[in-house]
């Protein structure tokens, strides 16, 4: 992770910025919340996870789908609810589209959700 310097800090918040001293310097820092704002660096994917499909729309659905199964989890716990488009586009989309390839297995947990797994991502 890159070390900010003074022209870092000054370049984000603008030219009055005068470091004076180390306080001033974590001060700023502190306030701009860098921690949360630098992405981490190659961050490993879970090993399990679970998505709940309720209150999204077939496309969202499909595009957390889409995530997991290319990030390089292992195994998911999919939520699609009980009745509804969901659980029958889930079970479609697990069987015949682009993203079966992935899924190496799936059952049912109960009448809305199923438990996933994904075959082991080569890079």
């Amino acid at each position: 992770m890159k070390q900010l310097n003074d022209k870092d800090i000054a370049n984000m918040i603008g030219d009055d910025f005068v470091p004076d001293d180390i306080s001033t310097k974590k001060s700023v820092r502190s306030e701009l919340h860098l921690s949360t704002r630098i992405p981490k660096e190659n961050t490993p994917p879970p090993a399990h996870t679970t998505i709940d499909f309720h209150n999204h729309t077939e496309e969202e659905a499909w595009q957390m789908l889409e995530h997991i199964v290319t990030d390089g989890t292992r195994t998911a716990t999919v939520i699609t609810g009980a009745s509804g488009i969901l659980k029958t586009k889930f079970q479609q989309w697990a069987n015949d589209s682009i993203l079966s390839p992935h899924i190496e297995s799936y059952h049912a947990l109960n009448n809305g959700s199923f438990a996933v797994k994904f075959h082991k991502k080569h890079d």
